[in-house]
Parts: structure tokens; C-alpha cells; sequence
């Protein structure tokens, strides 16, 4: 695992205390999104009012097994706080295993429990536990247990509003959001189809839970939460100075600022960026036609 040398566990914060701020009707939270939601773009997002950050969804087995994975999957900061870590398994040892490694690292732990793609379901992870509750109820179990905590029980909940075979683009149900909130006495968290401050205040109205999580909207925009309407060119730049300072592969660190371009950018100039094979290339090639500048 990747990790400072001047790392505190003492800076830690803990997720649930933002539930109680009566300061804000909702907490805003960056979804767990496989490769991209890792520590330069949720160093950025917590710039532009996001109260609460996950990890790219990580296999349990792999972590627990190989100091590659754990290195390539894991890094934090003494500034990464909260931060909840999810987790796919369907063995409650290897997630106790894999969670053992991150105590003191991480606020929470999150068990993925929605993931439909069709290798996540071939592998008895994500959408499949769906159809397992006593099994997903030994692994929360385990990992509790495993911290000597006294509670069994969730702490909160984070729902899609979508089933597993419904395409993203489809309309979320507010009616089951709101059902899952009026029957839990948990935090409830609400995804699905949030792209901009406006939506996500609409998603809180209608269903009246304790926060709303994004992946494609804050992928395309990470100031969204800070009611920008489209990403702000200072944002681009911190992101790319945070890339550097931090450390990005070249796929991610060029996915990411596709999505951030993409209304900006013409046809043209697209193809163009996308034929850029290198973080240097990139970073020149903004420099040229954006004026980036890095020290």
C-alpha cells in the first residue's frame, strides 16, 4: 500500500459524524468507481464540497493475497478523511483478511453488493449478493467482530436506484429510495442519474435520505457538487498538479480529463487528444493549447 511517511491516524474523521451536522440537509459523497475514483481525483472532489470519498471498488482476494494489488489499488494522505474503502467478496475470511490490512488507513468498509457486470456476477461478487443476505450478514459480521466492535449491524447504507439489469441510462425509482429510507433507522445514501447540484438537491427532496453519491456526474464535472455547471478550467489544473504530486498511470490520468473535456473539446481536437500516449504529451499538449503551466 501506497502511504505517506508522514501519515497520522490521528487526522482520521469519522463518516457517521457527518450525518450529524445540522448545517447541511444532505452529506455529498464520491462514488466508489473501479480505477478512477483514487487519491488525486478525491483530494480534488474534497476541494469542491465533498464531504465523504470511496476507493475504486477493490477485489478482497487479490488485496489480501498480493502486495502489487494492494500497492496499485491503495494509497491515502493525512488529508484523505473520511474515506471508506469497498470491498468485493463473497468470503467473509478473505474480506477480514483484506479489512485487517487498512484498519487505522480508512474511516469504513464498505461490502459491494450492486455491481451487475457480468464478470463480477460470474464470480459470486457485486450484484450477487443480492440473492445471499445470511451471506452478506456472516461477512458484515466477520469484519465487525474483527474490529472488536459491539454492533453487529450496518452503520449506513448506500442504494442505486436502479435494478441489476437496467441499463444506466435509465430513470432511478424514488419510490423504493424513499421506502428504504422511511423503513431503515440507518443513514441512507441515494446513486443514480445525479449530474449536477440541482439534481442531486431533486434526488434528496424526493426521497428525504441523508446523502447523495455520484460516479458519472462528479467523472464528468468534480465541482458539480460545488454547483458549477461544467468543470472549471481551475479545476482541470488542480487535478493535473495533484496527478503529478501524487502519482497517476497514463490511462487513468488521460480518461479522467477526457471526461472533464468532453464539452469542450470538438470532434477534432478529441481525436487528436486521444492519440496522446504519454502524461508528457498530455501535459504538453495542454500547455500549448490551454496554457497549462506546471512547475
Amino acid at each position: 500500500m501506497s502511504l505517506p511517511s508522514n501519515f497520522n491516524n490521528s487526522c482520521r474523521k469519522s463518516p457517521l459524524d457527518l450525518f450529524n451536522d445540522p448545517t447541511k440537509p444532505y452529506i455529498n459523497v464520491c462514488a466508489p468507481m473501479v480505477r478512477y475514483s483514487k487519491l488525486p481525483f478525491r483530494e480534488l472532489v474534497r476541494g469542491y464540497n465533498v464531504d465523504l470519498a470511496y476507493t475504486p471498488m477493490i477485489l478482497a482476494k487479490e488485496f489480501k493475497n498480493s502486495s502489487v494489488a494492494r500497492d496499485f489499488d491503495f494509497s491515502t494522505s493525512p488529508t484523505d478523511s473520511p474515506l471508506i474503502i469497498q470491498f468485493a467478496s463473497n468470503s467473509p475470511v478473505e474480506l477480514a483478511k483484506a479489512a485487517e490490512l487498512v484498519i487505522g488507513y480508512v474511516d469504513g468498509i464498505d461490502l459491494n453488493c450492486g455491481c451487475p457486470q457480468k464478470w463480477a456476477l460470474n464470480e459470486g461478487i457485486g450484484a450477487n449478493l443480492m440473492d445471499k443476505p445470511e451471506l452478506v450478514k456472516d461477512m458484515i459480521r466477520t469484519i465487525k467482530e474483527g474490529k472488536i466492535l459491539l454492533n453487529i449491524g450496518v452503520d449506513f447504507i448506500a442504494i442505486h436506484g436502479r435494478t441489476r439489469r437496467q441499463k444506466s441510462t435509465s430513470p432511478i425509482d424514488l419510490d423504493t429510495i424513499r421506502l428504504c429510507k422511511e423503513s431503515l433507522q440507518i443513514p441512507v445514501i441515494a446513486n443514480g442519474n445525479v449530474f449536477s447540484l440541482e439534481d442531486a438537491n431533486i434526488l434528496c427532496e424526493n426521497t428525504k435520505v441523508d446523502g447523495v453519491m455520484t460516479a458519472r456526474g462528479i467523472l464528468k464535472n468534480p465541482a458539480l457538487f460545488a454547483g458549477y455547471e461544467s468543470t472549471p478550467w481551475e479545476c482541470v489544473d488542480r487535478f493535473i498538479k495533484l496527478s503529478l504530486g501524487l502519482g497517476t498511470t497514463h490511462y487513468i490520468f488521460h480518461h479522467h480529463l477526457m471526461y472533464m473535456f468532453e464539452d469542450f473539446m470538438s470532434n477534432a481536437e478529441r481525436k487528436t487528444f486521444n492519440t496522446l500516449t504519454s502524461i508528457p504529451a498530455i501535459v504538453d499538449y495542454l500547455g500549448e493549447h490551454y496554457g497549462l503551466q506546471v512547475d
